[in-house]
């Protein structure tokens, strides 16, 4: 019998690429049976010339023939794992770019990063100096981990989940990475979701009552350690891997598994810097802070230096925080205040006889409180100080201080509702409540209503307030919410306070209330006649934009209206407050947020003087009193007179000198300082997050083991190959 063998086997020149070479498989032993193409067949006739051959002979020649089948059908078989590995079909290759992009998926999401203060750390990391690499797996309440794993977490479970990572240390030995799903659904599926404390910044606090409960639903989750890397997921990324974990657990490809690969690897770990004086004095972090801006109207007013006029302090909030560094949004708890405030400063421009105010309106939108009132702390010692940035302001004139608050939710079934909160009782503040009742009866509307909070409150609520009755308890003031006893805010410092939690309608309410009640203080709560009330009416139009770019991606920063003023850097809005780079007393427009930098060129020309000061930027347009707004714009921008400054906003706690920061010891005259945890944000030089495949471990047994027995047939028809060739030549 003779068999019928492959042309590359006869000629000698095996090249097992050949094989891999094809996009479609190689047939296997039983399906060239089927072909008929590995059975005996019988040789035609023809005249041949018959030799002798020794049983030897004929025994070797059998070895060689069955050695060389049995390898032919193991490279047959690693042909086939390896075409069952890789995609089907052809995928042509022009560069590595390409080739990194066919076998890694990166993943949009936004970290949970690690924070340090002067006691320890809190966030998240890489729990070493590597990658962290672990298979996709969906986290169940009542599962169990055998192996280390990344689990893909719902929303509404991610407090449940690190409640039980805290408690459990043989689940959490487990846990290699988290992966957080968004959507509206996770949204829908919860009541309320806080990661704050129940008292938040409580230590703060200007009365002993700390432990009240503003927050209900806070869970304090973001001020906890976690050795392992969280990100949350964008809407497309969340449905990508809940598609991969669901594949990963019915195991459709046994060779193949699909892993995370997580970069999260702080500067802060490698240097074992674990607390904020470690890590300012080796430079491996920098400190929490940005740059809070106020204004002034009248500017003429404020700008002479024999102005006695007494201020009316208005202020609000910039920035957040949540779980997730840059998923910061806080539409409710300090962007509604703000975007009222800003409504209320455009409504009041448009007054005309600004100049004859009794009092001087004063504006400040700080930022970094949600980090230890970091705005209004640095705010009240600059005044002290009386550094240039608070140049104008004397503090020893201020009034009454009105905060704006959180004022986005203060709808139900069509009637805006709205608490002033007080602490103590002086006839500036009775001043304040009055013209905050007149301000509401003159809107002539049922659906705006106002009420003082209730007397069973500890005090006011957390907000920058506290930070001028803890230099002052007798300052005069009132803090404007929409809650009375807690938030009604259930998304207070979390990554789904976003626009679907407020309500446009409301803001303009709250902004509406506040221009007419500055109005009113202002003239010193004089009756003024309908016509100069109905002067003081909120642009609803201005409040619908400022809300689609402060709290949207579409169209977000890249609005008209912000591009009027300013080329930001990312479309996407976030409201985390940053760090601080480079000397604070020189704010530098590269290290300035978009945010800050907005507010500073809105409010600059909202608060400037008449048209005909309005010029082309000069050397000389701040010698003559003027600021250059839109400057991003064309480069040459617009010399408006306008007093309007950045104020830096640190922690009172650190001095930058010779390029570095140092950490002072707490001061008498910072009643705060002492509780100042001094926050500081680690450094890192990249973060990333991507998904690919990796082989199975038994995969690589049968690989491994195919290999071996190649090698070893190979060997042996080698060896049978060279004897029987040695005893046919000696025969010849």
């Amino acid at each position: 019998m003779i068999y019928t063998i492959p042309k590359t086997f006869v000629t000698g020149r095996l090249d097992p690429m050949d094989l891999l070479a094809s996009s479609q498989s190689t047939p296997s032993l039983s399906q060239l049976v089927e072909q008929n193409q590995f059975l005996p067949r019988r040789r035609p006739w023809q005249p041949r010339v018959y030799r002798s051959i020794s049983p030897h002979n004929s025994r070797s020649s059998a070895m060689a023939s069955t050695a060389t089948e049995i390898l032919f059908c193991l490279l047959c078989l690693l042909s086939r794992l390896h075409l069952s590995f890789s995609a089907s079909g052809q995928v042509a290759f022009e560069s590595v770019p390409d080739l990194e992009k066919s076998m890694y998926k990166v993943i949009d999401g936004y970290p949970c990063v690690r924070l340090l203060n002067l006691s320890g750390e809190i966030g998240c990391a890489n729990p070493g100096l590597d990658k962290v690499v672990a298979p996709i797996v969906k986290f169940k309440n009542d599962m169990e981990l055998v192996q280390s794993s990344s689990l893909l977490v719902a929303s509404y479970d991610l407090e449940s989940f690190l409640s039980r990572v805290s408690s459990d240390s043989n689940f959490a030995r487990n846990v290699a990475g988290v992966l957080v799903e968004s959507g509206a659904q996770n949204q829908t599926d919860l009541k309320g979701s806080s990661p704050d404390k129940k008292f938040p910044q409580a230590e703060f606090s200007p009365y002993q009552n700390n432990k009240f409960e503003w927050n209900p639903a806070g869970s304090g989750i973001m001020w906890g350690l976690y050795d392992f890397p969280v990100f949350l997921l964008s809407e497309s990324s969340t449905q990508s891997l809940q598609e991969i974990a669901v594949k990963n657990e019915n195991k459709e490809d046994t060779y193949a598994a699909k892993v995370t690969e997580f970069d999260l690897v702080m500067q802060t770990t490698k240097a074992g810097t674990h607390d904020s004086g470690s890590c300012l004095r080796e430079g491996t972090c920098l400190p929490l802070g940005g740059y809070s801006v106020w204004s002034a109207l009248p500017t003429e007013n404020i700008s002479s230096p024999s102005s006695k006029k007494p201020i009316i302090l208005t202020v609000a909030s910039m920035d957040s925080a949540s779980f997730f560094r840059d998923k910061s949004l806080g539409a409710e708890s300090s962007l509604s205040g703000m975007i009222s405030l800003l409504a209320a400063v455009d409504a009041l421009s448009r007054i005309e006889g600004l100049d004859k105010l009794s009092k001087q309106l004063v504006f400040v939108v700080f930022t970094g409180e949600a980090w230890g009132y970091l705005g209004s702390r640095r705010f009240l010692l600059e005044l002290d100080q009386h550094t240039d940035a608070v140049n104008g302001i004397n503090n020893t004139l201020i009034e009454t201080v009105i905060e704006v608050g959180s004022v986005g939710k203060g709808y139900d079934q069509g009637v805006k509702t709205f608490y002033a909160h007080t602490a103590g009782v002086s006839s500036a503040t009775n001043k304040t409540l009055r013209a905050i009742q007149k301000a509401r009866d003159s809107l002539g509307t049922e659906s705006i209503k106002y009420s003082t909070a209730s007397e069973s409150n500890p005090g006011v609520p957390p907000s920058s307030f506290m930070s001028f009755l803890r230099q002052n308890p007798h300052t005069p003031g009132v803090v404007l919410e929409d809650f009375d006893t807690s938030f009604s805010n259930k998304f207070y410092h979390s990554h789904l306070d976003d626009l679907s939690n407020i309500n446009s309608s409301a803001i303009v309410a709250a902004a509406s209330l506040i221009a007419r009640t500055l109005y009113f203080l202002a003239n010193d709560n004089k009756d003024l006649s309908d016509s100069s009330l109905n002067s003081v009416k909120v642009n609803t139009s201005l409040v619908d934009e400022l809300l689609g770019c402060l709290l949207n991606c579409e169209p977000g920063l890249s609005c008209e209206l912000v591009n009027r003023y300013i080329s930001p850097s990312s479309a996407c809005p976030s409201h985390y407050v940053g760090v601080i780079q480079g000397d604070p007393s020189e704010p530098f427009l590269g290290y300035l947020g978009d945010v800050p930098r907005f507010v500073w060129n809105f409010m600059a020309e909202k608060t400037s003087g008449p048209l005909k000061n309005v010029g082309p930027c000069s050397e000389n347009c701040s010698q003559t009193g003027g600021v250059c707004i839109k400057q991003e714009i064309d480069g040459k921008g617009v010399c408006v007179i306008s007093i309007t400054r950045y104020v830096p906003a640190y922690s009172t706690r650190l001095k930058y000198e010779s390029e570095s920061w140092t950490v002072l010891p707490p001061n008498s005259s910072d009643p705060m300082g002492a509780a100042d945890p001094v926050w500081t944000e680690s450094n890192w030089n990249t973060i990333s997050l991507r998904v690919y495949s990796v082989q199975g471990a038994s995969y690589d047994h049968l690989i491994l083991a195919a290999g071996v027995a190649v090698t070893a047939l190979s060997y042996l028809l080698i060896v049978i190959i060279k004897s029987f060739i040695a005893k046919a030549l000696k025969q010849d």
